[in-house]
């Protein structure tokens, strides 16, 4: 099964390309991420498990950003040494996304 769910929709006389993004987070207090990307920017970004406050304000912080951006700023950052974190789990669900 593909997590990855894409429609087409018809947008005045433009394509727009929506990605519905599932992802299975791994070494996080988090368990799933959702979010959606459309024409390359992301929005609502929800954690499923892990720190609520602090997920909800990444979630408001990225909100309307480019994906690569998102993915670009959070890749890399480190909770407690696990070599992970909840924001580096998001910038690997983006780049998984992408396909990159």
């Amino acid at each position: 099964m593909n997590p990855y769910e894409c429609k087409e929709l018809e947008s005045f006389s433009e394509k727009e390309i929506t990605m519905n993004v599932s992802y299975t987070t791994h070494g996080t207090c988090s368990r799933e991420i959702h979010f959606d990307i459309e024409d390359g920017i992301i929005h609502n970004v929800s954690f499923v498990g892990g720190c609520n406050g602090n997920l909800q304000g990444i979630g408001k912080l990225v909100e309307g950003m480019p994906a690569s951006e998102v993915e670009e700023r959070l890749a890399g950052v480190n909770c407690n040494g696990k070599g992970t974190s909840c924001p580096d789990q998001l910038a690997k669900a983006i780049k998984e996304a992408l396909g990159e």
